[in-house]
């Protein structure tokens, strides 16, 4: 049987890839290695940072924009609670990227914020014990989306609208036939007019010919009781945050969004080994990861460093730079992806979805995705004329 699109991955990106794509009236197919909404890539662990003010880049801030409103738009069709906003903080040196670069981005775009001096960021949020010379970015238009729940939402939207989706199929290759595709799965053969590829840590397999710098790393995920006072860790009254120090680098964390007795989740940034072949990562979480945890908790956060509830792995797909790579194949147009998203993308996965379905139907998009180019590096690597 022959599609009009065929989505290789259905986690966080794919799934809103083949919701956009079915609802627009397309034939679509989705291929997907695990069961729907699984834990063992990058879209689990209950919960995931949304903000306006990027640090990373100001480019950023109109898709984010776009973001905020498809969460919406997928609440209201499937009915479910996937985006809550609690207010973020970004904590550190004045000249910290985190602070610093979240407020270029809220002056660049008018974004409503507050700095706060660590005497007020401690009164207002006792939950943080900022020291000398930290200082905290505060804006209200922050907080957690649910990526489970999210792409659940997705697929069965997707699925609503005549997507047909498999599970638990893998894909083997994909080829160029005519301006066409061909792919190859443990149970078949698909042929398709486009082929869209989300396939997260397994990107560097399903995008071999175009040797991208990837990198996937083993990160991983805590939760812990906090002590005290279990009303003040509710999304209600405690933000979302992210803290950078010469310490620690960077953690990041959430309230308990579950209730007091599911704890709040907390975890280091990019802090974790390279794993060379993502379905062969180490799942185990040893207790000196757990201690290594507590080590910022016990100085920033005491109140957090309570029992240790549980903890898991979560698999990063880093590109050099920690930009995305999202647009067409350079030599396949009727293939286009999305990979690299280096820890910080599922925020986006509302828009990247609507950016390839895009790119699926009509070979470009209105969003400004310039900054994720996937031949960026390799123009990097051409040789420039010497001048005369």
């Amino acid at each position: 049987m022959s599609y009009d699109v065929i989505v290789a991955g259905l986690g966080g990106m794919g799934s809103v890839a083949a919701w956009q794509l079915a609802r627009r009236g397309h034939s679509v197919l989705g291929l997907e290695r695990f069961t729907a909404g699984h834990d063992q890539g990058s879209s689990h662990g209950d919960s995931r940072v949304i903000r306006l003010a990027y640090f990373e880049d100001p480019a950023y801030v109109p898709l984010l924009q776009r973001a905020f409103e498809l969460w919406r738009e997928i609440e209201a069709e499937s009915g479910e609670d996937l985006m809550t906003l609690t207010g973020g903080m970004m904590i550190g040196a004045e000249d910290s990227q985190t602070v610093a670069g979240a407020l270029r981005s809220a002056q660049e775009w008018g974004l409503p914020h507050e700095m706060l001096s660590a005497e007020e960021a401690r009164r207002r949020y006792p939950h943080f014990q900022l020291q000398e010379g930290e200082i905290a970015f505060y804006e209200e238009n922050a907080g957690f989306v649910r990526p489970e729940r999210s792409s659940l939402a997705h697929l069965d939207r997707a699925r609503t609208h005549g997507a047909e989706l498999h599970f638990e199929e893998s894909i083997s290759s994909w080829r160029p036939e005519g301006d066409g595709v061909v792919v190859t799965t443990d149970r078949g053969t698909y042929r398709a007019n486009r082929l869209v590829i989300a396939g997260g840590a397994w990107s560097p397999e399903l995008l071999a010919d175009l040797q991208l710098p990837l990198e996937v790393q083993r990160l991983t995920l805590f939760w812990f009781q906090p002590t005290g006072s279990l009303d003040l860790w509710l999304p209600e009254r405690m933000p979302v945050y992210i803290w950078e120090s010469r310490e620690f680098e960077q953690i990041y964390g959430f309230p308990a969004i579950d209730g007091p007795s599911g704890g709040a989740k907390v975890a280091y940034f990019r802090v974790g080994p390279t794993v060379t072949r993502p379905e062969a990562v180490d799942r185990n979480v040893t207790p000196q990861e757990v201690e290594r945890m507590r080590l910022p908790l016990a100085s920033r956060m005491p109140h957090l460093n309570g029992s240790f509830l549980r903890a898991k792995t979560c698999l990063y797909t880093n590109s050099p730079d920690e930009h995305f790579f999202l647009g067409l194949h350079p030599e396949f147009p009727q293939v286009s992806l999305a990979a690299g998203f280096s820890g910080h993308g599922f925020k986006f996965a509302s828009v990247i979805g609507e950016v390839l379905a895009d790119l699926a139907t009509e070979q470009k998009t209105a969003h400004p995705i310039a900054l994720f180019d996937p031949q960026r590096f390799a123009w990097r690597e051409t040789p420039q004329p010497s001048s005369m």
